[in-house]
């Protein structure tokens, strides 16, 4: 036994005290100063104190007074009289509550004490210090002075420098002192320039720093401490346990500061989430808003330049707008999906967002936006086509308008001619042919004159823009062919009356303008379809035309001979105009086709042939890179789509798959993560193809079933898919160790969730998710029924297992509205691994709380606010102020605060 433990025999005590005093009488001085200090650190409470120990405790007064103040208690009233039985009767009183604490005194006696005896007096003050002030301290069970000892081993432990092996000369450095100040307190002491070899450096500073700063007197003097050789064990233990009480205390306080700042930096850290996701959900809807008018904004342009800048406005945002946003969302619903695992961990309510802006609501709001952004395109392209087709169509109808115009140039005043009043026989037999062929070239151009009425009909039909001057213009041809036709029969009627005047006829000039006609309307028909402009989309629709025109110029020698006939008959018809010397040898009464025309016509004819030839050679090489791109990206498509498949079911195999621990299988996700972004090159080349494909106006590929917005969107959803299952196994380590699960735990969950998730969705549906609770062996009994473990026979039928438990209804809604606050009918394995921790795991309460609160408040049912400013660190203890309500109960004082009930409002108890 400890030879000062209050419950020891002190006749050793006594003993020992002589000895020590006749070994070193400097340790009488030592003692002196250090109980008259340590006496007086407890006297000033009452207002007075002590200068002489051995005098001023003569008359028991101020003794009485030291004891009921470090004790707390009132000691019998004392006597007021001068006498020495009055002093001796005092004194009796202060040792008899000293004995009455449990301490045996020996050889100490009220008279010694009367007396003024120093050594008594001294032994008395110990034997008040060893009870009040050292007696209580233990650490690990050990008695007083060992455990102040151990105490003090403890916290100098990792100053090297520091070896505290008694309360004697491991102190005479004044490194130890240092040491313990530092350790607590590291901002009163610049440790590192303390030197071993300046001992009274060193202890000076500690006594000061003590006294300044921790209102512990200065008991011990350096040069003492110094100068003996072995400084007074007694004296360093009293000073010692001061700084144990001023410690301890204090340390009391931090615990419960710090439980504190915990609790408030969670319900910090949620509230800036909540906001952070609020912003977050806000800005993307406000984007999506803007974007969709944008994108259901269906008004043509009238060029193809217009549409084509519309098509690159798209493309830009696909690739550039799009892409950020998909990100955002992703992490919106990582964010939330966090923050609910936080707030569960952490034991508060479920984050419910605004109106308009939980997950689901911008899940919807992202859907329409697709399905604007889909039909979107499908538009350009249609437009596309359309302007394509009516530019084709516009200049087709300006060809043949002013083909036909040329014709009809000046026929209306050749029919309106009166002519054949004055004619011969044979001019009039001329003129009535040259009316039959002029009629049978009227016939011809019917065809032309439908064309073109049937190319203005089309264009209209496509909302063609410039439709009022084509309509003006076909208008006028009409109502030209029309006139042309009635001059022709009124001319046809009226040589038809002369025909019988007229018997001559020139059946060269005849034949030659039968064989003409039909020959000049073959070339111009030939011109017409020579410079006609065509559009094909593959290499088949231009072969056809290459054999059309290889059949076209097979026909060629076979018209040459009939030029060369006709032009036979002009030369028969020149030498018979010669010979018999006729009036008219220079014309040709039944037509006006002339050699030249025909002639010139045929050079035209021939010089547009190789022209055509040139044209389909280099729309032919135009379709075989057509071809080319079709080809090219159809052999990087039907790699790339099968390759996302192989992925996103690679993926749903791990995260419904148990090898390994969670973050073996976290670094699995992450490496796999790389390497689908490793592939993102393949993509981007992807796109790039496509857009060659686009500019090359490429509208469809026969050899892929893959297009660019089925690859984008299987893009899209891998990288959402992997965000999302790291996610999910971050959020289950983070409450593995959060709740203390284990691997085993967390694979028996995982393989019942497994086992009800059928179609591997990763998700149970509400009737799986009961299944799978039951699986488990969990109750979920209905009131009066739950954890009683009665089962009927209905109920064993129902679920399938001899478990013994209850399926109620009652209880089972509950359940979901926890796993599925947001109400979608299904349930996560994070949400079920949450419900599941929960049930067997603890975590801070609103009491806990309150009792650090109440620590910190020194017992009282309320706190005040500079308390709180200098338990808790600047910003949280204004986040409290400013959120805690005034108290109001019977011993409110100004400015009280109610920590009560803002400690249940942390945890959705009350409203905060």
């Amino acid at each position: 036994m400890d030879p000062y433990d209050g419950d020891g025999d002190y006749m050793h005590q006594e003993d020992d005290w002589d000895r020590d005093m006749l070994l070193d009488p400097a340790w009488e001085k030592q003692q002196r100063k250090t109980f008259t200090a340590w006496c007086n650190s407890h006297l000033r409470k009452a207002g007075t104190q002590i200068e002489n120990i051995e005098e001023d405790f003569r008359d028991g007064l101020k003794l009485m007074l030291l004891l009921e103040v470090i004790s707390g208690e009132r000691l019998a009233k004392p006597e007021r009289g001068k006498m020495r039985v009055h002093k001796i009767s005092n004194v009796n009183k202060a040792l008899d509550f000293i004995a009455s604490k449990g301490v045996k005194l020996v050889s100490i006696g009220a008279e010694e004490i009367v007396d003024g005896n120093a050594k008594m007096t001294l032994g008395m003050i110990w034997t008040i210090i060893l009870r009040f002030a050292i007696q209580d301290i233990s650490v690990e069970e050990t008695s007083a002075k060992e455990g102040l000892l151990l105490w003090c081993q403890r916290k100098t432990a990792p100053y090297k420098n520091v070896n505290i092996q008694n309360f004697h000369i491991s102190w005479k450095d004044g490194l130890g002192f240092c040491a313990l100040i530092h350790r607590h307190r590291p901002e009163l002491i610049d440790y590192g320039k303390l030197r071993k070899d300046d001992p009274m450096t060193n202890l000076n500073t500690a006594f000061d720093v003590a006294e300044k700063y921790l209102d512990i007197p200065k008991m011990l003097d350096a040069e003492d401490i110094i100068s003996t050789l072995r400084p007074d064990e007694k004296a360093v233990m009293t000073y010692v346990s001061c700084y144990y009480h001023a410690f301890s205390g204090k340390q009391k306080a931090e615990t419960a500061a710090n439980r504190i700042c915990k609790v408030l930096a969670v319900n910090q850290e949620n509230e800036q989430l909540m906001e952070d996701y609020e912003k977050l959900a806000s800005d993307l809807l406000e984007w999506i808003r803007r974007t969709i008018p944008w994108l259901e904004n269906r008004m043509p342009e009238n060029t193809m330049q217009a549409m084509q800048q519309k098509l690159e406005d798209f493309r830009d945002y696909r690739r550039l707008h799009k892409p950020p946003k998909v990100q955002e969302k992703c992490q919106l619903e990582i964010n939330f999906n966090t923050l609910q695992t936080k707030l569960r961990l952490s034991n508060r309510p479920a984050f419910m967002p605004s109106e308009g802006k939980m997950v689901l609501d911008i899940n919807n709001a992202w859907g329409n936006l697709e399905g604007a952004e889909k039909g979107y395109e499908e538009w350009l392209l249609n437009e596309i086509r359309r302007l394509e087709r009516l530019d084709h169509l516009a200049e087709k109808f300006r060809q043949k308008a002013a083909i036909h115009e040329a014709w009809t140039e000046g026929k209306d005043d050749l029919l309106q001619k009166r002519d054949y009043e004055t004619a011969s026989l044979s001019e009039i037999k001329a003129l009535l042919k040259k009316h039959e062929a002029f009629e049978s070239d009227l016939a011809a151009h019917q065809d032309r004159v439908e064309q073109i009425a049937a190319i203005a009909q089309e264009l209209n039909e496509l909302d063609y823009y410039d439709s009022p001057s084509v309509n003006a213009r076909c208008q006028r041809i009409c109502d030209q062919w029309d006139a042309l036709g009635g001059l022709t029969q009124k001319r046809n009627e009226a040589l038809q009356r002369t025909e019988k005047l007229l018997e001559t006829i020139d059946q060269l000039y005849l034949e030659f303008a039968k064989r003409a006609a039909p020959f000049n309307n073959w070339m111009e028909g030939a011109m017409e379809d020579l410079q006609d402009t065509f559009i094909v989309h593959t290499i088949e629709e231009i072969q056809g035309l290459s054999t059309a025109h290889e059949q076209f110029k097979a026909t060629l020698p076979d018209a040459d001979k009939e030029r060369m006939a006709i032009l036979g008959i002009h030369n028969e018809i020149a030498k018979i105009v010669q010979t018999y010397h006729v009036n008219m040898a220079g014309t040709n009464p039944y037509t006006t086709i002339n050699p030249q025309e025909i002639n010139g016509k045929w050079d035209k004819v021939r010089q547009l042939v190789p022209q055509r030839d040139q044209a389909l050679i280099e729309e032919h090489a135009r379709q075989q890179n057509n071809e080319r791109l079709r080809r090219q990206f159809a052999n990087q498509a039907n790699v790339i789509g099968p390759w996302i498949q192989t992925k996103m079911e690679e993926i749903g195999r791990i995260s419904i798959e148990m090898h390994g621990t969670l973050e073996d299988q976290l670094s699995h996700l992450r490496q796999y993560e790389k390497s689908i972004i490793n592939y993102k090159p393949k993509i981007d080349q992807l796109e790039g193809d496509h857009q060659l494909i686009q500019e090359a106006l490429i509208f469809d590929n026969k050899h892929t079933n893959y297009t660019m917005e089925h690859i984008r969107v299987g893009w899209e959803q891998l990288l959402t898919t992997i965000a999302r299952t790291i996610n999910e196994i971050e959020n289950q380590i983070l409450t593995r160790d959060a709740k203390g699960i284990s691997q085993e735990q967390l694979n028996e969950f995982r393989a019942s969730f497994n086992h009800f998730d059928r179609d591997h969705s990763g998700t149970l549906g509400a009737e799986e998710f009961k299944a799978c609770l039951i699986s488990l062996g969990f109750d979920i009994a209905n009131d009066a029924q739950k954890r009683t473990g009665i089962m009927d026979a209905e109920d064993f039928k129902t679920c399938l297992i001899s478990m013994g438990y209850n399926l109620g209804e009652n209880e089972f809604s509950r359940i979901m509205s926890i796993v599925d606050p947001n109400r979608m009918g299904i349930v996560t394995f994070q949400a079920f691994i949450d419900f599941m921790s929960r049930e067997t795991a603890d975590t801070d309460t609103a009491d806990q709380v309150m009792a650090s609160f109440k620590v910190l408040a020194g017992d009282k049912n309320y706190i005040l606010a500079d308390e709180l400013r200098r338990e808790l660190p600047p910003d949280q203890a204004e986040y409290c102020i400013a959120r805690m309500a005034p108290y109001s109960g019977p011993d409110a004082v100004p400015g009280a605060l109610d920590y009560m009930s803002f400690s249940t409002a942390l945890y959705g108890e009350s409203d905060l």
